[in-house]
């Protein structure tokens, strides 16, 4: 049953029940404060679904963050099937799908959220259409040319019924898609927001909470698979290894790849390489975002291919050297710079990105996704969007499209 829109001049017949989903550690990072927000907001009640990566000791048992923060787990759905390769990504769909559809059932949510394009967001969404559980969808409209998450991200889009983009033409691709102007919002992104509430510690704080020292040039480093790539992981990492080694004198922070396609073989990969340089290289399966922003704030340069380097690392003012294709197509700050996968390209955009004048460009760079605000933002929406009759879309024609 969907529930009514609040009405703020009298009487609520009950609380909109807004359930969360979140897979990876990243992605709850994202979501904190907006469910913060959810919870602090009379008009609705959260409900948190945990599944994927968070429920992994091997990816760092990250579902302990939720609970430290005081939020509720309403349900686990243990879903990833053991391997390294798309068979097992396609089965862990599967198992999730099934499990799913059970948890949403129990839950009886009047919407679900979810965030960005990872297969987990696809297997929970395609039981929440199914259920006929209206769906919001963040971050909608971007282009991650590389990935497999290109046309999940967009699939999602498809399945939604409302739309938080984090810039305008996010949104306008969005629309282009088919979906009701009035039902795309832009709001900023959601990960610069914690940039500027979190509590984030100084270096003293940080190194005792790494046991990691920072009194010298430090790297911070994420690689992720390239799903749609043909380029082995193992040749990229060997190159990136080659680079860093390039700078002895340079501390290096290694968190390590998601459970995607050879995420497995970059993790072992990660652990070998700071194995035989300890003290100089500190490989961790998920630093929390409290922790993993206040590195951002301190580091020299943020190197690898994850979002983060694209939205948040900009919006602290750090050079970033984006590596291959798979955020190729997103917006970007000028912090950014981009580069193939060969050591010599890797090495010359970290030289660049170390310059001294391109480091001062990047302190006061604005970038294309707001300064915080996002989750005020969407909270707002999802109090007050109306709900009946949500579930019926029409496809919004552009006009000038020839037939």
């Amino acid at each position: 049953m969907i529930s009514p829109a609040p009405t703020h001049g009298g009487a609520m017949t009950k609380k909109r029940r807004i359930c969360v989903f979140t897979a990876t550690r990243a992605e709850y990072g994202l979501l904190r404060w907006l469910c913060r927000l959810i919870t602090e907001d009379s008009a609705m009640e959260l409900r948190m679904l945990v599944s994927g990566m968070h429920l992994s000791a091997e990816f760092g048992e990250t579902w302990r963050e939720i609970v430290e923060d005081g939020l509720p787990i309403d349900a686990q759905v243990e879903m990833l099937v053991a391997g390294d390769g798309p068979g097992a990504t396609a089965s862990s769909m599967g198992v999730g799908l099934i499990r799913f559809t059970d948890a949403l059932a129990s839950l009886r949510p009047d919407m679900l959220i979810v965030l960005g394009d990872r297969f987990e967001t696809l297997a929970v969404a395609q039981a929440a259409m199914l259920l006929r559980i209206p769906i919001a969808h963040i971050h909608g409209g971007e282009a991650t040319e590389g990935l497999i998450d290109e046309a999940i991200r967009h699939a999602v889009t498809k399945m939604a019924h409302v739309h938080f983009t984090a810039a305008d033409p996010y949104r306008r691709r969005v629309v282009q898609m088919g979906e009701s102007p009035d039902r795309v919002f832009v709001t900023g992104a959601l990960g610069i927001d914690s940039l500027f509430r979190l509590p984030l510690l100084d270096r003293p704080a940080l190194e005792d909470a790494l046991d990691f020292p920072l009194d010298r040039p430090t790297f911070l480093v994420t690689y992720h698979p390239e799903t749609l790539s043909d380029q082995r992981p193992e040749a990229t990492m060997r190159a990136l290894f080659a680079v860093l080694d390039r700078h002895p004198e340079a501390g290096v922070i290694l968190t390590k790849a998601n459970a995607d396609p050879n995420g497995r073989t970059i993790n072992r990969l990660i652990d070998a390489y700071a194995a035989a340089r300890p003290g100089r290289v500190l490989a961790v399966a998920s630093l929390g975002q409290v922790r993993y922003l206040s590195a951002l704030r301190l580091v020299d340069a943020v190197i690898g291919n994850s979002s983060s380097g694209i939205i948040e690392a900009p919006a602290a003012g750090r050079p970033v050297v984006n590596i291959g294709d798979r955020q190729r197509g997103r917006l970007r700050a000028p912090a950014v710079v981009d580069c193939g996968h060969s050591e010599d390209a890797i090495a010359a955009a970290v030289d660049r990105a170390l310059d001294p004048a391109f480091r001062s460009m990047a302190a006061a760079a604005e970038t294309p996704y707001g300064r915080g605000g996002a989750a005020e933002r969407i909270a707002a929406t999802l109090r007050d969007v109306p709900l009946n009759g949500i579930l019926l879309k029409r496809f919004h024609d552009l006009p000038g499209i020839p037939a």
